[in-house]
């Protein structure tokens, strides 16, 4: 998470996509005054409202390429290693359109995700693997309307930040 967020500033009313269990969760709501995480999956979504109850974090069960907020809700999004689990690059292209709509003007998009490798495919059998390309991905973050788009990769994944125009 520190590669995946330094020096970014993410606001006061942050949405995470695609949570999971909460790990990343856990990590990131101690440094936030409001969090709201959106899983599509209903059992992950179930379980982590259980745990996270009374907490800064609001747990929704939804589709983030049809997100259920109005637009201009946030003050950032974060995603984590989560756009490769999203079944085509069409859908994936929805989620980032959504993401820009929910964002507030200037708010800032921040992430994490795999390269596709011998072992994602290993560890993704029987699993969806959808992985994003880095080098496509600044163009698909732009025609979704984000503007300050930045791009850096490592041996086993890549991060991402692109802004809502003001």
């Amino acid at each position: 998470m520190p590669w995946a967020l330094g020096g970014v500033e993410l606001g006061e009313d942050v949405l995470e996509v695609g949570p999971g269990p909460g790990l990343t969760t856990d990590l990131l709501r101690p440094r936030l005054t409001r969090m709201t995480a959106l899983e599509v999956d209903a059992a992950l979504a179930a379980a982590l409202a259980a745990r996270l109850a009374g907490t800064n974090v609001t747990v929704i069960h939804g589709d983030a390429a049809a997100m259920p907020f109005p637009d201009a809700r946030f003050s950032g999004v974060v995603s984590f290693t989560m756009l490769h689990h999203v079944p085509s690059p069409d859908l994936q292209d929805r989620l980032l359109r959504e993401v820009c709509r929910v964002l507030k003007p200037g708010g800032m998009f921040a992430g994490v995700d795999s390269l596709q490798s011998l072992v994602m495919r290993l560890v993704h059998i029987r699993d969806t693997l959808v992985p994003a390309n880095p080098q496509t991905f600044p163009a698909r973050l732009a025609a979704a309307g984000f503007c300050d788009v930045f791009i850096e990769t490592n041996a086993r994944a890549f991060r991402f930040r692109a802004r809502r125009p003001a």
